[in-house]
């Protein structure tokens, strides 16, 4: 973009742009989705093992330098530079997407079961389209307003029976109405982030962006995490967990994650959190002997059916750039 004059503008922090591919999702669409489901669906068990020996700033620490250090192997995620008017983006991508987020989630699953943090989650796609309309200035179509709504009448029947004041609630505590709000207050973060990652990966590519975005991460939690170290105790199986905690759900599915909302755009591309319930309802249950609501599992029936509507191409018109 550029002004009148013909000087390049600069790019503004807050900012996001359509996916390159606006049709409906072919097989490799689909094979990015299925992968971040079943990751990060896995990463809310791993988290709550870890939680078993770790103090929660001492988990957080863990997965984002082993996901650092994953991204960091791969040659291209190193090599490829970074326009320094970017870097503030990039640096805030980091902060909102892994920095504060995962801070805060450890501390909600010392209140609320792994799946109910796994469900709640799933609203992550409504954050996603209320922030892309703003920044796009424009509402989403009609059909991926149809695939949300679906959506979140699931996410509210999922969510319903962990509340407190919920109809279908049983008596409900205090600490898990603070740890409900804190995985809220975190999709709202995610929401943010899947747009801004658009704009950054379509420049850059996935691993160059996520790789930067990491290392700013690490900036925000190494002090929480160091100070979480007395609180502590070392035990192989939970230090074990943090391996494909950080590996995977902090290293490969951000990746996985960030390539595609830079093809289909930030809301098409948040429906993969739609999946995630349903990996963390099947390990909930496996691996932890958690008992599932059947309003949840019903409202879990939902949400796979608003992410199916929703990654149909949509016949709208093309926002017109901005140029401010």
């Amino acid at each position: 973009m550029t002004h009148a004059g013909g000087a390049q503008a600069r790019p503004r922090l807050l900012a996001t742009s359509l996916g390159t591919n606006l049709d409906a999702f072919g097989w490799r669409e689909w094979g990015l989705l299925a992968a971040i489901a079943t990751i990060w669906g896995s990463s809310f068990v791993l988290t709550e093992i870890g939680l078993r020996s770790f103090a929660p700033g001492v988990v957080t620490l863990c997965r984002i330098a082993l996901g650092a250090m994953a991204v960091a192997l791969v040659p291209r995620a190193r090599r490829t530079r970074i326009a320094r008017e970017d870097i503030p983006g990039v640096a805030l991508l980091g902060v909102v997407w892994m920095g504060i987020p995962l801070l805060l989630f450890p501390v909600a699953q010392q209140w609320i079961d792994s799946s109910v943090a796994g469900m709640v989650n799933g609203g992550m796609p409504l954050t996603v389209a209320a922030w892309s309309a703003i920044l796009l200035r424009r509402l989403p179509g009609r059909t991926q307003s149809i695939g949300l709504t679906v959506g979140f009448v699931g996410i509210v029947a999922i969510s319903m029976p962990e509340l407190p004041l919920g109809q279908f609630a049983a008596a409900g505590t205090a600490e898990t109405a603070t740890g409900t709000a804190l995985v809220l207050l975190v999709i709202v973060l995610y929401g943010l982030a899947a747009n801004l990652a658009v704009p950054l990966q379509q420049r850059y590519g996935a691993l160059a962006v996520l790789l930067r975005a990491q290392l700013a991460a690490l900036v925000v939690v190494t002090p929480f995490g160091l100070a979480a170290l007395p609180r502590s105790t070392f035990a192989w199986g939970p230090a074990l967990a943090m391996v494909p905690l950080g590996v995977l759900g902090t290293g490969v599915a951000f990746v996985l994650m960030t390539t595609l909302v830079g093809r289909v755009g930030g809301p098409r591309g948040s429906i993969a959190i739609y999946f995630v319930p349903v990996v963390a309802i099947v390990l909930g249950v496996v691996a932890l002997g958690e008992a599932i609501h059947p309003l949840a599992v019903a409202g879990t029936g939902l949400v796979l059916v608003g992410a199916w509507v929703t990654s149909r191409r949509e016949h709208t018109a093309a926002a017109p750039e901005r140029t401010g």
